[in-house]
């Protein structure tokens, strides 16, 4: 993922309102999101390449996304695949502290990583290029390729729509995907400095990424109500554009 917009504990009717963009190589092949066979309680979709995942939730509630951390000056040499951060999570299913405080043992390891990890009753925030973890308040929060509420363009135009979008009574799911297509980069001025070259920076500026052989590879809207419903929806698009090449719905109750 490289945009994570979401309210938890925001909202009458919803307990959490998640949405989010996987910006990807477009040749770095993915299975789209379904429960997965070998762990029959975890839906997300699947890096084929490495075996983890960008998100997904299970049938109990629990539930994880990564973004990677933007800063050319800090990669490592064969790190080890950060989306097994976000599976393991799902497969454990336990709470959010005692996890984080497992991964922050090894998170030198990894190259710069944004763990959201926890479930409807308690949700939490962590990266490692930072001290400590966030166990999140109710509210509004935006995530992209730096910490946590960077006001990153995308970021405060997601969260200021969202935030709109939670004055209803009822939320469209409409409404949260349109707020995921805005693909009109920022302007020069307010563009961050992470150390790529500024016609990259201008290109990967707006939610929604479309270049030759990188940008958004899907969409997804999470809802949880405060009844335990569960509601997924993954879109995910042709390369380069904003044609939607399929779709995949999921409705469920927890069963905890």
């Amino acid at each position: 993922m490289c945009l994570i917009v979401f309210s938890y504990k925001n909202h009458p009717k919803y307990d959490l309102v998640f949405a989010a963009n996987r910006d990807e190589f477009y040749k770095r092949p993915a299975k789209a999101a379904q429960f997965w066979d070998e762990h029959p309680h975890i839906l997300a979709g699947k890096d084929l390449s490495a075996g983890g995942t960008w998100m997904g939730v299970t049938k109990n509630g629990f539930l994880s996304a990564l973004t990677n951390y933007r800063d050319p000056s800090i990669q490592k040499n064969d790190p080890p695949s950060r989306g097994h951060l976000v599976l393991n999570y799902l497969i454990e299913e336990k709470e959010p502290e005692s996890y984080i405080k497992e991964i922050d043992q090894k998170a030198d390891q990894y190259n710069g990583f944004n763990l959201v990890a926890g479930h409807f009753n308690e949700l939490a925030y962590y990266s490692n290029q930072q001290q400590g973890y966030q166990i999140l308040n109710p509210g509004v929060y935006g995530l992209s390729n730096h910490l946590l509420d960077t006001p990153w363009p995308k970021v405060k135009q997601t969260k200021n729509e969202l935030s709109n979008l939670l004055e209803q009574t009822d939320i469209n799911k409409e409404q949260i995907f349109n707020l995921l297509i805005h693909d009109q980069p920022a302007p020069e001025e307010e563009l961050p400095d992470t150390g790529i070259p500024k016609e990259i920076e201008k290109a990967v500026s707006p939610p929604f990424i479309k270049m030759d052989e990188y940008g958004t590879r899907s969409s997804t809207v999470l809802l949880i109500t405060k009844s335990g419903e569960v509601i997924f929806e993954e879109r995910r698009f042709k390369s380069g554009s904003q044609k939607v090449k399929n779709k995949n719905q999921f409705k469920f109750n927890i069963e905890t």
